[in-house]
């Protein structure tokens, strides 16, 4: 009986000796495809950053810029902002190498991770979810670069006590507006800051003319679930007014038809201002799916599915329905 026990007990023992030895060899293959997937990244990387030099190099070549978008190229951007950055920096003098930029989610996909990779500019990011913040604290860039991050939902209440604790005082190179709601009434609220060049996000389903954006709630986040997610942000006129008001020249968006370009009046350069109806891009990327339709609504026709809604006039000043 003793012996069938020793028997069965070195059986368990070998069975155990061979599940680990599995579960080592399971790790080493983790550890070798992570290894081989990090490596593919890297090299992609390396290729892409190589590549955007080459194309640098080109755009300063260029003796017609207009419309900017003529510019574009795409590293780490969402779409070819990297290129009109690149020119811009390139063709004006930028005092402070320095930047800030909101909602930027993951910091993946944003407008400033090619600058301060290529050009190793220094910088403030800013996202409403503590997972994304903390994800970027553990990426390379985080040790490699001086990037300081925040955790915060962005408010107008709140918005200047984030950007004070920049420690590189107000004369700042870029600041970048992207946080799908408010960007209208955080961007008129900003004070403690004086970016040359400003990047905002805008709704080119709001058209060219329409002085148009949301009304301010400072909870506000987009819905992605109904018609109301074409309501969102701000018009181009609305942003071309503020930007006036606020020192800045209108200068062009980039071919995707989000994002638009300001630059300060004492840093024009070669540059001419633009209005509305000049520098308006309508989007081509379908954010609502017709349930009835079975289909993405695209173009022009994303704009009768926001009749009625309710809208704030900021040239009226006051609330209407589209």
């Amino acid at each position: 009986m003793i012996n069938k026990v020793r028997s069965i007990v070195n059986v368990i023992r070998k069975i155990e000796d061979l599940a680990n030895a599995i579960r080592k060899d399971i790790k080493n293959v983790h550890l070798d495809q992570s290894n081989y997937i990090r490596s593919q990244e890297n090299d992609l990387k390396s290729h892409r950053i190589l590549n955007a030099k080459q194309l640098i190099e080109l755009n300063k070549q260029k003796k017609d810029i207009q419309p900017i978008e003529n510019l574009e190229f795409q590293v780490f951007s969402q779409f070819g902002d990297d290129g009109i950055i690149q020119y811009i920096i390139n063709s004006i003098d930028f005092p402070s190498k320095t930047f800030i930029e909101f909602g930027v989610e993951t910091y993946k996909e944003a407008n400033t991770r090619f600058l301060m990779i290529n050009n190793n500019w220094s910088g403030m990011v800013i996202d409403g979810s503590e997972n994304n913040i903390n994800f970027i604290r553990q990426d390379g860039i985080y040790f490699a670069h001086e990037i300081y991050v925040k955790h915060s939902f962005i408010t107008k209440e709140n918005i200047n006590g984030l950007l004070s604790t920049f420690p590189y005082g107000p004369e700042i190179g870029i600041l970048s507006i992207d946080i799908d709601g408010n960007d209208y009434w955080v961007w008129k609220e900003i004070n403690v800051v004086n970016p040359i060049l400003v990047i905002v996000e805008y709704n080119s389903v709001f058209g060219a003319n329409n002085p148009w954006t949301i009304p301010y709630e400072p909870s506000y986040t987009r819905t992605t679930n109904t018609s109301d997610v074409l309501v969102y942000g701000a018009s181009l006129l609305s942003l071309c007014d503020l930007a006036e008001e606020k020192g800045y020249n209108f200068i062009g968006c980039n071919s995707a038809g989000n994002n638009a370009y300001f630059l300060r009046k004492d840093k024009m350069g070669s540059f001419k201002p633009l209005t509305s109806t000049e520098g308006y891009v309508l989007s081509k990327f379908s954010e609502y799916y017709d349930e009835e339709q079975k289909d993405r609504v695209r173009g022009e026709n994303r704009f009768k599915i926001i009749k009625n809604k309710t809208i704030y006039n900021t040239r009226k000043k006051s609330i209407e329905l589209i």
